[in-house]
Parts: C-alpha cells; structure tokens; sequence
C-alpha cells in the first residue's frame, strides 16, 4: 500500500508539471468568451479527445487527463463550459451553474459542440474524436451521445446518469462508457435503470463498469472521497476504451 502512495504522488506531480505545457485557446458562444486549453501536440493530425471539467470548472484533475492523454497520442482539449466570468467559487455557486446546464440540455450540447469544433482546429482527425467528462462533465459525456454530437464514443466517469423522463429515448450510435462508483449517492436506482433502458432502447453499444467502495469523486486525489486502488483501474478502463475505438 505504502508503494502504491507512493507511485501515486510520483504519477500525481509529474503529470501536473506536464500539464503546465497546456495552451489556452480562446472562443466564443456568441459574445461569450470562453477559454479552453489544449495540449502541447496541438496541430499535429492525431486523435482527439475532449474533456469535460467537473462542476467547479476547468480543475487539476481535467489538466492531469490531458497531459496522460497526451503522452498517450491523442490531442487532448478541455472545454469552458461556463465562460469568462462565469466560473463559479463555492459548491453553491456551482450546484446552480451546472444545474442550469443539466436543465437547458441544449444549451450545455452547444457548448460541447463548440469545444469540439476547436479540438478539430487544432489538429483532432474529425472521424477519431472521444469526450469523456468528470461528474458534471460525465453527464455531459451523456448528453454528447444523446445529442448525436459528432463523435466515436464518450466516457461518462461518476457523472449523473438520470435525464428528464419527459424527454424521449432515441436511437445512439455513439459508443458509450459509464464508470459509476458504487457509493455514489447522487445515483439512484432509478436513475441507472432508466439509463440501461435508455441505451438498450436506442441499440447503443454502451457499457458500465461499478467500482467497489467508492463514492461520488474517487478519482479525484483532491478529494475525501479518494480511492486510488479504483481511481487507476477507472483510468485504465479509459485508456483501454479509447485505444479500441479510436486507434
């Protein structure tokens, strides 16, 4: 256990002094600024990745992601979901922002379109592009799917999974990837039946992997809810659904 610590903090600061490398790049939603970021192999024709920052915005944990995913061959760009100005700096002020997102479904869709436009502008190969998104980025990773949002697959990792049962279930071609933490109290039972039906109604190829003892952000080393048994062998899962349907 004590190596595994170890091995951890190495892996933990040596990915954040990569992640120093990432380029901010500047767009727009209207007269909205926005400001993503993108790793260092930007231009380069590789496969893309985008990824979808949790509820508080654009975090050490998204930064980390891109440069793994760098070092593994993909371009790699992290999304502004909120904008300039927006960002919020508590768990209130979150909590109200993301659920703005979640509600206005379109809205959050567009924003994830725009990032994927500028993912593409910095050398993504437009037929090999992912997302994944973390908590509020996981149901963004959900909602790229349900939006028919032009990429090969997405990974929801501890996001919600439930959407407005108002809203019909439609047919996705996009490969899915659920990572669901087994403790995680933000899922109801009813929430992950209705996503099971969703997925087995539209004829998606979607999986969902449980992790044992492990509650909301278990990947997060930030986090109380840490576990990095799980958290490695979520990232792997990633990696391993990644290589498969964009490499």
């Amino acid at each position: 256990m004590k190596h595994l610590l170890i091995s951890s903090i190495l892996l933990l600061t040596s990915s954040t002094v990569f992640s120093q490398n990432l380029k901010k790049v500047t767009y727009q939603d209207g007269s909205q600024k926005l400001n993503g970021l993108v790793t260092s192999n930007a231009g380069k024709k590789l496969p893309g990745v985008l990824i979808l920052p949790a509820w508080k915005g654009i975090d050490d944990e998204a930064k980390t992601a891109a440069a793994d995913l760098e070092k593994q061959g993909y371009v790699a760009f992290i999304a502004d979901i909120y904008g300039e100005g927006n960002v919020p700096t508590d768990n209130e002020s979150a909590a109200k922002t993301a659920g703005f997102y979640k509600k206005d479904f379109a809205a959050y869709q567009k924003r994830i379109s725009l990032a994927l436009e500028q993912l593409k502008k910095n050398g993504a190969i437009p037929e090999k592009i992912a997302v994944i998104g973390y908590c509020f980025g996981g149901t963004g990773a959900l909602e790229s799917a349900r939006g028919k949002l032009p990429v090969v697959g997405v990974v929801s990792i501890h996001g919600s999974l439930g959407k407005d049962q108002s809203r019909p279930n439609e047919a996705i071609s996009t490969k899915i990837l659920v990572e669901n933490p087994a403790e995680d109290k933000g899922v109801t039972p009813e929430d992950y039946n209705n996503l099971v039906k969703e997925m087995n109604d539209g004829k998606a190829d979607w999986q969902i992997i449980t992790y044992a003892n492990s509650k909301h952000t278990f990947t997060d080393p930030k986090s109380a809810d840490y576990n990095p048994v799980m958290a490695k062998r979520a990232w792997n899962h990633t990696l391993m659904f990644l290589k498969e349907i964009l490499k």
